[in-house]
């Protein structure tokens, strides 16, 4: 009895353990095998899911910008979000062909468009990096030095990396603050188009108010095309170029999902803070309460200006949209802080690993909490007193010129050093990168707009403390008056170029002695921007990695005491998560089915964006012609599905894949009470969700016509 007894036991602690890892985590690709993930429910090898030759089921998984999306073809067919692949969309449109509005279709591949902006990323392989840097720091530097040392030996493991190809691009990246690092090997591929986008009642069905809400019936996809050189390098567009052959593909199932089912996802996610104290969470909590405010006014400034003028709305569609994205996530977040008492269950946390400290006599991290918490008093202060002087170059919170200008000025006086002393962004390998964002500026802002903008965003930063106020602009603030603002404004439009790309292009091959000698105003402004970011830059090199190294002093002990069955936070490298679909509870009285259907769409129409449902549409489901794409059990077609695996911004576009490692759904979202993930999961809230690869393909196929696309997919 008591063997038995201890049996099971034991089992339900390696059932809990297994559960918890599933909760905690995007797990990188090395990780994976301590997942057990065939006793989760995974019905194929697991070592088939990424391999070092780049062949596993991992490479077919593209890193795109800021998102993710996956090959579904072996023609280099990339599907992805209708919002991941927007800029594409938004660039291209005009009032003359509004493909917001209508949505777009390459019936041949001579007639995709280039995807401006965009860039896809595969994966090669990874290595384990952290002996390498270690080595190179030495006990008596200053943290200036340890940040130089390691910037020296990042830029020498990146250069090697690159002598691969000419289309090779590595990443250096840091874990657990600091604890481990590794080198990320990309195909770096320059041309990519659009081939198929729905219209925006259908990609954006739903719009603001269904974002980040459950139930959801937002079919949001879009197709895009990867090309290469005929020679099979990135390159950038020509029509000389070939679509890309990708090592792996997605097979498509249109076997749909039941609850309960195993799921897993791969991709990109941008950014978690699952590792912070609870000083960090406080200092977090007035950051994002701060940039709320920030977006709130911009969003409201926009919309005012598009109002009534189509093109201006068309011009800002992308970044309007990405501030009412960032907005009510903010919103969420600090509602669900509160809901789930975040800073009692990092208070928590903290004892827990204190107890532990305590109980196997780690005298070595007994103060690195408490360490680390001090200096994160003055490292805020110092970060808070920067932020102004930051967002003055900000495109998104000051005016595009003036980004431009700084942007221009800094090129020009990065390149006046050798090519291997620059950042990376301002080498020379990146040099046609820095030419075409130029040209990209053009796609997204308005030259009166923008003039109104900055005397919009200069008279906030009246309210703001003038200790804190760059100061290249204290002079003006110190007048606190809103008509001698307008009058600087103004004289600072009528007198530059910057708003003409010809000249922009042109000043970017200069000197800064010759672009002063311009006598441009914008420029001179922003050179004394730089001046101060200058200063800021470097004082980062030495406060980054004080933080870096207290933090993962403490980190080193939350590691050992999960014997290193942790998760490192996301940031933007690949990683793998799983989970099973379940429905959730809300609140009281409230449980959500963990589908949704086309009946759904037809309930919550008006007539009107973002709930109007095309008549085309309408008239298929009055029909029932639903053909392959008809669940058998809701006798319907699935819209969108949840799961339980973890997820954040930049996972959006990332495959939804069931037991056999077939494609089911693309994630697009979190549940509006999951944003609070990012910070710390919440099992019975944590919901992802996908919407059903049966929708993404009756709608290209029924509604749209594009059966050629389905063709290519094998289907």
């Amino acid at each position: 009895m008591k063997t038995r007894s201890l049996l099971v036991t034991f089992i339900m602690l390696f059932a809990l353990s297994t559960q918890l890892l599933a909760q905690d985590g995007m797990w990188m690709p090395h990780q994976m095998k301590m997942l057990n993930l065939q006793k989760q429910g995974l019905q194929m090898n697991p070592d088939d899911l990424f391999k070092k030759d780049g062949t596993g089921l991992m490479s077919a998984v593209v890193h795109l910008g800021g998102g993710t999306g996956e090959f579904v073809s072996k023609e280099g067919l990339i599907l992805t979000n209708h919002h991941v692949a927007f800029g594409a969309i938004q660039r291209a449109s005009d009032t003359e062909n509004d493909y917001i509005k209508h949505g777009f279709i390459a019936s041949t591949k001579e007639k995709e468009i280039p995807a401006l902006g965009y860039i896809a990323n595969v994966l090669l392989g990874y290595e384990d990096v952290t002996d390498k840097v270690m080595k190179v720091l030495k006990p008596k530097m200053t943290f200036e030095e340890k940040h130089n040392a390691i910037n020296k030996i990042k830029k020498k493991l990146i250069e090697a990396a690159e002598k691969e190809g000419k289309d090779i691009q590595a990443r250096f990246s840091s874990m657990y603050s600091g604890n481990k690092y590794y080198l990320f090997r990309f195909k770096h591929i320059k041309d990519v188009r659009l081939v198929y986008a729905p219209p925006r009642d259908l990609g954006n069905y739903g719009g603001d108010i269904d974002n980040w809400m459950w139930p959801r019936h937002t079919n949001d996809f879009t197709f895009l095309r990867a090309y290469v050189s005929p020679e099979g390098e990135g390159a950038a567009f020509s029509k000389e170029n070939v679509p890309y052959k990708p090592k792996s593909v997605m097979k498509i199932s249109l076997d749909g999902l039941k609850e309960g089912d195993f799921t897993f996802v791969m991709g990109y996610p941008g950014r978690t803070y699952r590792n912070y104290t609870h000083q960090e969470v406080v200092n977090s909590l007035n950051t994002l309460k701060s940039r709320l405010n920030d977006y709130l006014a911009n969003i409201a400034f926009y919309e005012a200006e598009g109002e009534n003028n189509r093109e201006i709305e068309i011009k800002y569609a992308r970044t309007v949209k990405g501030m009412h994205n960032a907005r009510k996530n903010y919103q969420g977040k600090l509602e669900g802080f509160e809901k789930i008492n975040l800073l009692g269950k990092k208070k928590d946390q903290e004892a827990e690993v204190a107890e532990w400290i305590k109980t196997n006599a780690k005298s070595e991290y007994t103060t690195a909490l408490a360490d680390f918490e001090t200096y994160l008093n003055s490292y805020d202060q110092w970060s808070s007193k920067n932020t102004l002087t930051k967002n003055m170059v900000s495109s998104r919170f000051s005016s595009t010129i003036l980004a431009q200008a700084h942007y221009v000025y800094r090129v020009s006086v990065e390149r006046q050093k050798k090519d291997s002393k620059r950042p990376a962004a301002y080498q020379n390998k990146n040099w046609d990168d820095l030419k075409r964002r130029n040209l990209l500026t053009e796609r997204g802002y308005d030259l009166t707009t923008d003039r109104k903008f900055l005397k919009f965003r200069l008279k906030r930063l009246m309210n703001e403390p003038f200790e804190n106020m760059p100061q290249a602009v204290k002079d003006l603030m110190a007048k606190k008056s809103e008509a001698a603002i307008d009058k600087y404004v103004d004289y600072l439009y009528d007198n530059t170029k910057l708003g003409d790309p010809q000249e922009r292009a042109k000043m970017l091959e200069m000197s800064p002695e010759e672009l002063m000698n311009l006598n441009d105003p914008m420029i001179k402004l922003a050179a004394e921007l730089e001046k101060e970011l200058k200063v800021v830059r470097k004082e980062t090199k030495a406060k980054d990695q004080e933080y870096k190294e207290l933090k993962a002093k403490y980190l080193a002990a939350v590691l050992e005491m999960k014997d290193n069955k942790y998760a490192p936070d996301a940031n933007s490298t690949i990683r793998f998560t799983y989970g099973t679909v379940e429905g959730y509870r809300p609140k009281d009285a409230v449980y959500y089915e963990p589908f949704t259907t086309l009946k759904g769409v037809m309930e919550k129409e008006t007539g009107e964006f973002p709930f109007h449902v095309p008549q085309k549409l309408k008239d298929l489901y009055k029909a029932k012609d639903f053909g392959r794409y008809k669940d058998a059990k809701t006798d319907d077609v699935v819209t969108c599905f949840l799961n339980t695996t973890n997820v954040t911004g930049g996972n959006s576009g990332s495959p939804t894949l069931n037991a056999k490692g077939e494609q089911v759904g693309i994630i697009f979202d979190m549940t509006y009470e999951s944003v609070t993930g990012d910070y710390y999961v919440v099992p019975e809230l944590q919901r992802t969700i996908s919407v059903d690869i049966r929708y993404v393909l009756f709608v290209t196929e029924k509604f749209s016509g594009a059966g050629f696309i389905l063709d290519e997919i094998g289907l």
